[in-house]
């Protein structure tokens, strides 16, 4: 008996996903609930678990493809019987010569790009540890285990005669390029960007900060917070509670206008960009405004575990009043972030670097960082912006103000 696999409820307002990965081959055993393929949305990907056990018979659709919520992907038989022969379009995605296909155990099915890349630098993909999701090979890790390969220890050299002249130098060499299609998830990030610049008034304003008290407060008080609440105290517990008192005092900075009004909100939603490894996405901190210092860090904990693993759920980025963008992770100084429509601006934070400052009169040294604040210039006034990035300035300078909402 054959079981038609249909793409599963995706989340409020998601309609379709485009076939990112085949988890299962024609021919391979599932078992209930077991991953059959990876759906990528516009803004996470998703398994699709496989309702019964049986056989993969056949693929409906390709790598690529777009599918829209209920429609058939695949095909499940009952038993262990032989797998039917798949259609044009996954045959083209999963041929390759038999050699290769030993090498695969079931925790390394490779997507076609990755399974390209392995023929084409000749790696055995058996000896590869993936970084992908569930252990599986990404083109980065193959790339890599290529590289390794190739600056190997090299034979001697054998005797050679006397060199004969020089003849001129060939100019050029092999170049090549590489046509891929932007991910589902890019494609949106790129049109939202566009379309909040297209949109919105965007200005940014910028500030400086004195992180010797935040620095000094986690010094002091790092192994005690572990101790008690199972979670490293980071800078980002710090700059969401500054935040939250920013916009109690700015409510502007915490609305976004719809058509012809302005939604003003009594709660502080934050998104927090993380990186994920199709992109950046933006999880939220619910009632950022009424949880501690320990809930929040462990909020973020989760969400950076689960973006990596891909994991993260529509419901996590559904929403947001306020987003916290750490571009100082990666190094950056100074940036200008776009804001994350349809809110009405973003906080950017820049990395920590000892710059010469002057206190009652003395230069002295200082961790110090760039603070960004962009936002909707139709919605929030120039005063506006800078007073909350003020708040947020003097809250990270002297934390005490967090304790007794100054």
């Amino acid at each position: 008996m054959a079981t038609e696999i249909k793409v599963p409820v995706l989340g409020e307002s998601v309609t379709e996903g485009t076939i990112a990965e085949w988890l299962k081959q024609p021919g391979d055993a599932v078992a209930v609930d077991e991953p059959i393929a990876s759906l990528e949305t516009d803004k996470v990907a998703v398994d699709v678990p496989s309702p019964v056990a049986g056989i993969m018979s056949q693929h409906v659709v390709a790598v690529g493809d777009t599918v829209e919520v209920g429609a058939v992907i695949a095909i499940i038989e009952d038993g262990a019987a032989a797998p039917a022969a798949a259609p044009a379009a996954a045959k083209a995605e999963t041929a390759a010569p038999a050699a290769s296909e030993e090498l695969l155990t079931p925790a390394q099915t490779m997507s076609p790009a990755v399974r390209r890349a392995v023929l084409e630098h000749g790696v055995d993909p058996s000896t590869i540890k993936g970084t992908g999701k569930d252990g599986r090979l990404t083109k980065e890790d193959v790339l890599a285990a290529a590289e390794a390969k190739a600056k190997g220890p090299a034979p001697a050299p054998a005797p050679t005669p006397a060199p004969a002249p020089a003849a001129p130098a060939a100019t050029g060499g092999a170049r090549g390029e590489e046509r891929v299609k932007m991910t589902r998830m890019r494609q949106t990030i790129a049109k939202r960007l566009k379309a909040a610049q297209d949109n919105a008034a965007l200005l940014t304003t910028f500030n400086d900060c004195d992180m010797s008290a935040v620095m000094e407060a986690r010094e002091k008080y790092k192994d005690l917070f572990a101790k008690k609440h199972d979670i490293r105290l980071g800078f980002m517990g710090f700059f969401a509670k500054a935040a939250c008192l920013a916009l109690k005092d700015v409510p502007a900075v915490n609305a976004y206008i719809d058509g012809d009004e302005i939604i003003y909100h009594d709660y502080v939603d934050i998104s927090v960009a993380v990186s994920a490894p199709n992109g950046l996405v933006v999880p939220v901190i619910r009632d950022a405004d009424k949880k501690g210092f320990a809930r929040i860090e462990q909020d973020i904990a989760d969400f950076g575990a689960r973006a990596k693993a891909g994991t993260l759920t529509m419901e996590d980025m559904t929403g947001g009043t306020f987003t916290i963008s750490n571009g100082g992770v990666f190094g950056s100084l100074m940036s200008t972030p776009i804001i994350n429509p349809p809110q009405s601006a973003v906080l950017g934070l820049h990395r920590i670097e000892d710059r010469p400052v002057v206190r009652n009169g003395q230069i002295v040294i200082r961790p110090m960082m760039y603070l960004a604040l962009s936002y909707d210039h139709r919605l929030i006034d120039g005063r506006e912006a800078v007073t909350a990035l003020k708040i947020i300035k003097e809250a990270i300078e002297d934390p005490t103000r967090m304790l007794i909402d100054l």
